[in-house]
């Protein structure tokens, strides 16, 4: 790809204390007004104009944008690969990580990230914007100041973030752990499941004993093979056999995150049943995640999930959605013994589950 890259300097000094790598993907944060008075994507070699406070925080900074903005909607396991191989290919240049991406799929880009970059000794910050940058009452500016605060902030020398985040309205979330859920406020995202990393207010307050510590021992391995083959499968009211089996019946499909009510509850029609056990057969992993933004599946609590655990289903513990489903896809592109995937679906590999 051909990125565009810009060096910023945000201090008149000749030695930075840190050096931050910010990756642009795109999204409604990189929206600014053109001199025609049109919306186009900002021009991130005029940043310093725009948030003149970024000279306080004596940073060097180079932006890497895409070649052409992406859509979060648009966003895919291309994209994935294309983040964490520049985080990969720079991991050593540069004290920190800032992505900027749209916010509809970011909580499943930070997931997705967590799993490739294991061994991480440095923070990888996604953050972005409800509201443009280049309208009055942006939330981009605070979002990119703390966002690259984060990202360089160390204590004895020594990051103190060390692992994948989201940076959004004041609140630091474990990337793995964030779902957006909300659409029309600042306070787009959270983490129900996992105490915030941290909150800024007048100051920046890390809640230190919830952070993955860091490890000088700890080796940056990059993995970027996903297999796309996976389905969602939502329970609701009236399901009938026709979705459930159109969906176990998808050509090459290799695993299905099952969304069941509660703490694992499905229905326990004979008809459903079976398809979970035709499944089961054809060797399509199972994982059965909660509707509920908080809380967690626990198989054979009540009588509709008992059942589930001699049929195959797997517990996915307290796992969101979007880390249920890209750590599928990252297993099933990186392991090939299916027993061992069964495995490490239930066990945490970088703090997305209990």
């Amino acid at each position: 790809m051909n990125y565009r890259i810009i060096n910023i300097k945000t201090t008149a000094g000749s030695d930075p204390d840190s050096s931050i790598l910010i990756i642009y993907t795109g999204g409604t944060f990189g929206m600014a007004y053109d001199e025609a008075g049109s919306l186009a994507p900002f021009n991130f070699g005029r940043v310093l104009e725009r948030i003149p406070e970024l000279k306080s925080l004596d940073l060097k900074i180079t932006v890497i944008s895409f070649p052409e903005p992406v859509d979060s909607s648009n966003v895919s396991k291309e994209q994935w690969i294309d983040l964490g191989y520049i985080i990969y290919e720079n991991y050593h240049q540069y004290d920190g990580f800032v992505i900027l991406h749209g916010t509809d799929t970011m909580a499943y880009s930070a997931s997705a990230l967590s799993f490739m970059l294991q061994g991480l000794q440095k923070p990888v910050i996604f953050t972005g914007a409800q509201i443009p940058i280049g309208f009055i009452r942006s939330d981009a500016r605070e979002n990119l100041i703390t966002a690259l605060e984060i990202a360089s902030a160390t204590k004895e020398g020594v990051p103190i973030i060390n692992e994948v985040c989201i940076y959004f309205n004041f609140m630091l979330l474990r990337g793995n752990r964030s779902q957006k859920i909300r659409s029309s406020t600042f306070a787009a995202f959270d983490s129900e499941n996992y105490p915030r990393l941290a909150e800024a207010g007048i100051f920046i307050e890390y809640n230190e004993s919830y952070l993955i510590p860091a490890n000088k021992k700890n080796q940056l391995k990059f993995y970027n093979n996903f297999d796309d083959n996976v389905a969602i499968l939502k329970m609701f009211p009236g399901i009938n056999k026709q979705v459930v089996e159109g969906i176990f019946n998808i050509e090459g499909i290799k695993g299905v995150v099952m969304e069941t009510y509660g703490s694992g509850n499905t229905p326990n029609s004979a008809w459903f049943l079976n398809c979970l056990k035709e499944a089961n057969k054809k060797n399509i992993l199972l994982l059965n995640v909660s509707q509920c933004s908080g809380g967690e599946v626990i198989m054979g609590r009540y009588e509709t999930s008992k059942q589930l655990i001699d049929l195959g289903v797997i517990g996915g513990g307290d796992m969101t959605t979007e880390a249920a489903m890209t750590k599928m896809m990252f297993l099933l592109g990186n392991e090939n013994k299916t027993e061992e995937i069964k495995k490490k679906l239930q066990i945490p590999i970088c703090g997305e589950m209990d």
